[in-house]
């Protein structure tokens, strides 16, 4: 697929920044082990798991852009896969947001947590789906959408880092 080559430089950087902040935020979880305050079970699986999802769904989409020889039909495979499998996954986050939680999450939270990923693995599906028949447009809106989600996972990361930051203040 000589057009998804164009893009190469594109996905290197998303792609690394991507496996970067993804070690950041383990040391962000590593950090608040030993605040009381954080919460466990639901709030990590709504405001902390979801962020390293979205940042290893950015390597991935930069990991099929990046296989040598792919045609446009396993690119849509893999792209279409990846949308339908991080839908799944918003929706399973979204289900875990009305559990009862220490911290009761804001619009915002729900912007950033629920609506953006839905958002973003819905538009990977559908350019999935259309990558055979509309391959240029179809990668125009795979790195518009890769850079949502990375956008996303930045945004919860810093939010998740201010809570423990005043968490552990205020004890």
């Amino acid at each position: 697929m000589s057009v998804a080559s164009e893009w190469e430089t594109f996905y290197v950087i998303i792609g690394s920044s991507a496996a970067a902040l993804s070690g950041l935020q383990f040391v962000v979880v590593a950090l608040s082990a030993d605040s009381e305050r954080i919460g466990s079970g639901p709030e990590t699986e709504v405001f902390g798991t979801p962020t390293i999802v979205h940042f290893c769904a950015v390597l991935l989409i930069a990991a099929f852009l990046s296989i040598p020889r792919q045609t446009a039909g396993t690119l849509a495979l893999c792209l279409a896969t990846e949308g339908l499998a991080g839908l799944v996954y918003a929706l399973i986050v979204r289900r875990r947001l009305g559990q009862e939680m220490r911290y009761v999450p804001v619009l915002e939270d729900r912007i950033f947590h629920i609506a953006l990923p839905i958002v973003a693995y819905s538009t990977l599906f559908v350019s999935g789906v259309t990558a055979c028949w509309h391959q240029v447009g179809a990668l125009y809106v795979v790195a518009a959408t890769a850079l949502l989600l990375m956008f996303i996972g930045i945004h919860n990361a810093w939010d998740a880092a201010i809570y423990i930051a005043m968490a552990k203040r205020s004890q």
